[in-house]
C-alpha cells in the first residue's frame, strides 16, 4: 500500500529538482526591481506611488533617462526632485529603485574640465575620465580630526592679505550688493593659486550663461585652467539639479583633500541656491517661514560649510578653504540669508557699492569686514607692516565724513587725511593682476613709513608701480623669509626702505611741503578724489 504514495513523492522530487535546474540556469538574467508609478508632475517635481522600500535621498529613474531624488518620504507616496528634463514625464509613467544615493565623478581626470553635477562633460572635451565616484552629501570632519588654520591662503589682492587675511581652512563670506565685484575677487584668488599647489573648484549655481562663459575666457587666458575644476549650472535649468551643485562641487574638493592637497571652493553664489531649495520646498508644500524660506534653510547651508577644514596630519593634512558668494539687497546684510551665512561663515569681505562708484576697486568696506580666523595664519612680515593700517584707514575715513561739512582742520588732521587718501589708492587694484607677497610687503612698507605722502594722488598708480618692481631687487633671503614665521627685523626694513626710496626718486616727485601746501589749502577739499 506504501509503495504507490513512495513512488509518487520521487516523482514531486524529481519534478522539483528539473524546475529548480531550469532556474538556476536562467537565474544570471534575473532580478528583482522595485517599481513604481507617477502620480504627478510639476515644475521640477514629481510624486510616486509604488516604492514603499525607497530610501531618503536615494535616486529614482525615470523613462527617457530622466532621474530624480527621493525627498519627502510620506505614507502613502514619494515626492521626487528632478534633475533632468522633465517636460516628457506624465502621470502613469514607470519610475524604479536604484539603491543608491546620489553620487558624482572625482579625481584629477576633472582638472581642466567644465561639468554640470551630474558629472556629465560641457566643454566639448569629450566623456570626464574619473575611475571613483563619491557622495554628494557626507558627514563634515569630526573635530579630532581637524587642526587649526595656521597657514595663509594669499588672495594676491592687498586689502584682502593686509587687512582681511585667510587660512587655508576657512570660511570667509564675500558679500554685496548686485555689480560690486564679488566674483571677481573670487576669481582673483583663484588666479593668484597658479604656482601655489592649490587645487580649485569653482561652482557656478544658477548662473547667465554669458557670465559663466566670461569667467571661463578668462581661468583660460590665465592658464587658471590647469589647477580647476568648474561645475556650472545655469538659470534655466532644474532647480533639483541647482540644489545639489554646491553639494557635487564639495565632494569633488574633498577628495583632493583628503589626498593631502590644498583646496579653494568657490561658491558663486548661494543666493541662487537658497532661491533654488525655496522653490523646491514651497513646491512640496514644506511650510515656509520668515521670507517665505523654510525653517532648514540655515541647516542645508550650515552641513554644506562644515565640510570645509584643514585636517590633522593624521589624515593627510589636507584643506579646503571656503569663499561662499551672497548677494544682498539694497546693502541690507541683515536680510534672512546673509545672517544665516554670516554667523556659519568665519568672517566676511563685504564690498560697498558707493566705493565701487568711486572707483575704489576692489570695493572692499574695511569697517563691516573681518577674518576671525586668518589674522592667526597671517604671516608675521605682514603683521609688522600692516598692524596698524587698518586703524588708521579706518580714522582716515571717519576724519574725512567730518571734513565734508567744509570745518576747519588742524595740520594733524590735515595729514591723517592725506595719508589716508594714500592708503586708499594704495589699497586698488586692477582686476585679475594679482599682486605677489613681495611686491606687497615693499608696498605696504613705503606706505606706512609715510614715502608715498609726498607723491600726489594723481601719480599714485605710477609710484605704486615703481614699487612693485623695485621689489624684484628684493635679495632672495629676504623674499624667502616672507613666505616663514621669521619676523622683520631693522635690517630688513631698512632694506626695503632704501629699495622703495630709490625707486620714487627716479619719478622726480615733488618736495613733500609742497605737497602737503598744496594739498591742504582749501578745509573743503578733503573729500574723496573722483575715479
Amino acid at each position: 500500500m506504501n509503495a504507490a504514495p513512495q513512488n509518487l513523492r520521487d516523482v514531486f522530487d524529481r519534478t522539483f529538482a528539473a524546475i529548480g535546474r531550469e532556474r538556476a540556469a536562467f537565474a544570471p538574467n534575473l532580478s528583482l526591481q522595485e517599481v513604481g508609478t507617477v502620480t504627478a508632475v510639476s515644475t521640477g517635481i514629481a510624486r510616486v506611488s509604488g516604492l514603499p522600500g525607497a530610501g531618503f535621498e536615494e535616486i529614482l529613474q525615470f523613462p527617457g533617462g530622466v532621474s530624480g531624488i527621493a525627498f519627502n518620504l510620506d505614507e502613502d507616496e514619494i515626492s521626487v526632485v528632478l534633475l533632468d528634463d522633465y517636460t516628457r514625464l506624465h502621470a502613469g509613467d514607470e519610475v524604479r529603485r536604484t539603491g543608491r544615493v546620489m553620487d558624482v565623478a572625482v579625481g584629477d581626470g576633472l582638472l581642466g574640465r567644465v561639468i554640470d553635477p551630474l558629472g556629465r562633460p560641457l566643454d566639448g572635451n569629450g566623456v570626464v575620465t574619473a575611475s571613483t565616484r563619491a557622495p554628494i552629501e557626507r558627514p563634515a570632519a569630526a573635530i579630532m580630526d581637524r587642526a587649526p588654520v595656521t597657514e595663509p591662503l594669499q588672495s594676491g589682492l592687498k586689502v584682502v592679505d593686509a587687512l582681511i587675511p585667510i587660512g587655508r581652512g576657512q570660511r570667509e563670506l564675500i558679500v554685496g550688493d548686485r555689480q560690486t565685484g564679488k566674483t571677481t575677487l573670487a576669481i582673483d584668488t583663484i588666479l593668484n593659486q597658479r604656482g601655489h599647489d592649490v587645487l580649485c573648484v569653482y561652482c557656478a549655481i544658477g548662473q547667465r550663461a554669458a557670465a559663466v562663459a566670461k569667467t571661463l575666457a578668462v581661468l583660460r587666458r590665465q592658464g587658471a585652467m590647469e589647477y580647476t575644476v568648474v561645475l556650472v549650472t545655469e538659470g534655466n535649468d532644474p532647480p533639483g539639479l541647482t540644489y545639489i551643485a554646491p553639494y557635487a562641487a564639495t565632494s569633488i574638493a574633498e577628495h583632493f583633500m583628503e589626498a593631502g592637497r590644498d583646496v579653494l571652493i568657490v561658491y558663486d553664489d548661494l543666493t541662487q541656491h537658497a532661491r533654488a531649495y525655496r522653490e523646491l520646498s514651497l513646491l512640496l508644500r514644506r511650510p515656509p517661514g520668515r521670507e517665505a524660506f523654510p525653517g532648514d534653510i540655515f541647516y542645508i547651508h550650515s552641513r554644506l560649510l562644515e565640510r570645509a577644514t584643514h585636517l590633522c596630519p593624521e589624515r593627510g593634512g589636507g584643506s579646503l578653504t571656503a569663499l561662499p558668494v551672497i548677494e544682498t539687497e539694497a546693502q541690507n546684510i541683515s536680510a534672512y540669508i546673509p545672517t544665516n551665512l554670516i554667523s556659519i561663515t568665519d568672517g566676511q569681505i563685504y564690498l560697498s557699492p558707493s566705493l565701487f562708484e568711486l572707483g575704489v576697486l576692489p570695493a572692499v568696506d574695511v569697517g563691516k569686514s573681518v577674518s576671525r580666523v586668518g589674522g592667526k595664519a597671517q604671516r608675521a612680515a605682514y603683521r609688522a607692516v600692516a598692524g596698524d593700517l587698518k586703524l588708521a584707514y579706518a580714522q582716515f575715513e571717519e576724519l574725512e565724513t567730518f571734513a565734508r561739512f567744509g570745518a576747519r582742520l588742524e595740520e594733524d588732521t590735515r595729514k591723517r587725511i592725506e595719508h589716508g587718501r594714500r592708503i586708499r589708492a594704495c589699497l586698488k587694484q586692477a582686476e585679475f593682476s594679482p599682486v605677489p607677497v613681495p611686491a606687497q610687503i615693499a608696498v605696504l612698507l613705503t606706505l606706512m613709513a609715510g614715502l608715498f605722502d609726498p607723491v600726489p594722488l594723481d601719480r599714485m598708480a605710477a609710484a605704486e608701480q615703481a614699487v612693485r618692481d623695485a621689489a624684484t631687487d628684493l635679495p632672495q633671503d629676504l623674499c624667502a623669509r616672507f613666505d616663514t614665521a621669521a619676523k622683520l627685523d631693522d635690517k630688513d626694513r631698512a632694506t626695503i626702505i632704501d629699495i622703495a626710496s630709490r625707486a620714487l626718486a627716479r619719478l622726480q616727485l615733488p618736495a613733500p611741503a609742497n605737497s602737503a601746501a598744496g594739498s591742504a589749502a582749501e578745509p573743503g577739499s578733503a573729500r574723496p578724489e573722483p575715479s
